[in-house]
Parts: C-alpha cells; structure tokens; sequence
C-alpha cells in the first residue's frame, strides 16, 4: 500500500527501528526490494534519485514506483532522493510521490534554509513528505552515485565543519518544518575504501535539541553492530544502493563464469542479478528492523 515518510517514520520511531531506503533505478531493483519487503512483512522506502537520470527518467521509472507500492502488501512510500532543483520536486509530487528530498546541503546555510522552507510549504499542501540534509555526507570516489558530488574530509580543516551541528538542527527543522532530516556523522556514499569512522554519540546529541525522524545517508559499508547503534540513537531511515547494486552485478558474473561453454541468455542475467539484490537487501532489511522481526 502507498503511504507517505511521514507515516512510515512514525511508526519507525515509536517502535525503535529504521526503514530501508532503496534506489531502484530499473524495473528489476524495484521487483527485489518489494519482494524483500513482502517477504519481511515491514515496511519499506523505494527512491529514485535526480542523480540516476542518466539511467532512467522520473517520467519512466516514476509510475512503475508508485503501481507496484499501491500493490504491494506492505507499507511502501515512494520518494524523491536527495532533489536538487525545484523542477524534479514539483515533477516527483505531481506524479503522485509520497515524499520528497530536497538537497541544498551544498549551499550556504541561509539558502538552505529558505529554499526548504519554501518547498516545504509546497509539499506539504500536496499532503507530501519532506526530508532535507544539514551537514555533508561524504562521498567516495568509488560508486558514490547518490549524492551531489564527490566531498571527503579533506575538503573540511576539521570534522566539526561537516558534521551536523546539534543547535543548528534545531533551528533549521523548527523554521523549515521538515518531516525527517538527513545529517551528518561520518558516512559516506558509495564503497567504503577505508573503515568509517563515525561519531554515532552526534545523533543522540542532535535528538536531545530537536526529536524528528533522522536520516543515515551513506549506509552501505556500515557495520552490523554500528547501524544497531546509531537505530538506538534516532536514525529512523536508512539510504542504501550502492553494495545492493555490486551484489546484483557480482551474481551476474558469478553466472556467466559458471557457464563459460554454454549459452547465456538476456533474461537469465537479469533474473539471477535481481536475486543477487534482494539477497543483499533482505540482509540490510533484517539488521534494521532487527526489533520487529
């Protein structure tokens, strides 16, 4: 069933477990993640980012998210990951999308503010859910397809100056009015090519000053017992594509060198790469809502 952010996150929250949030960038992702969803019985969060529309259009992929949420037998919402232009918000909530990001994390603060603010307002009347991002995510130069652009701590004098800053969160979701907000604690887009060093205890400081659904950008790679931690501590929402789509890619070429001398099929490939998918997701789904399964 269709359902916004909103509701899926509420429920996430009281009841102390994150939503996977999955970019399904073709027909084949979207089939997996609901089917992992459907099987788990939990809830779930299908994303397209502006950043895959080189892949795919919202136009094409869009109505496919939204026919296969509304018939699914879970609670699926359907968003818009990390937006950046006003134009593919105003798209993503036409179409019918329970929820958007809009991203301007990369500008100052003040335009940050305002431009949420005022998609704020627009979604909101349109009964959409908003999420927005204060602080910068890292991005690896390795498969960081997600974000806006490659940022690593090398381009800060101090981890302080791109981590979220608890009061700052504060005043900017009690002035925008943002349903859920996306911070930054030391994660990183795409393929974690040394050990992540987060600072979980931020988001407990980041809830102390303002209690709204928290989001983790940057999930894969993160281990086990750290995702647990930083659930404990507020992340309600949990964004991960990049080692779902290598473990699709990787049965793909474990398929075609298992059949060296025989004939390999289209359609074989993209069956035994959508198993590979959900395999990976099912696995990330049971980590997260660890306290409802």
């Amino acid at each position: 069933m269709l359902v916004t952010m909103k509701e899926i996150l509420k429920d996430a929250k009281e009841k102390k477990y994150a939503v996977g949030a999955f970019n399904v960038p073709n027909l084949e992702s979207i089939q997996a993640v609901i089917s992992a969803a459907e099987e788990l019985q939990i809830p779930v969060i299908i994303q397209h980012a502006e950043v895959h529309e080189n892949l795919i259009s919202l136009q094409e992929i869009g109505p496919i998210m939204l026919d296969y949420a509304k018939r699914a037998s879970v609670p699926v919402c359907v968003h818009l990951d990390h937006g950046a232009s006003f134009d593919m918000c105003i798209q993503a909530i036409r179409l019918g999308f329970t929820s958007i990001m809009y991203d301007a994390s990369a500008k100052s603060y003040e335009e940050n503010f305002e431009e949420t603010k005022e998609v704020v307002k627009i979604a909101h009347a349109a009964g959409v859910s908003v999420e927005a991002e204060l602080g910068h995510i890292f991005t690896s130069s390795v498969g960081g397809g997600e974000g806006r652009g490659a940022v690593g701590a090398e381009d800060f004098a101090s981890l302080d100056d791109c981590y979220t800053d608890p009061v700052t969160a504060k005043n900017f979701v009690e002035g925008t009015g943002v349903d859920a907000l996306a911070i930054s604690f030391g994660t990183t887009h795409g393929v974690y090519l040394t050990e992540p060093k987060l600072d979980l205890n931020r988001i407990t400081e980041i809830k102390n000053e303002i209690d709204i659904p928290f989001v983790m950008h940057g999930g894969s790679g993160v281990s086990d017992e750290d995702f647990k931690t930083a659930i404990h501590n507020g992340i309600t929402k949990i964004n991960y594509y990049t080692y779902g789509a290598m473990a699709g890619g990787n049965k793909i070429k474990e398929m075609i060198e298992n059949n060296e001398n025989e004939k390999v099929f289209f359609h074989d490939l993209i069956a035994a790469g959508k198993e590979g998918i959900k395999e990976d997701v099912k696995k990330a789904m049971t980590v997260f809502a660890d306290s409802i399964l």
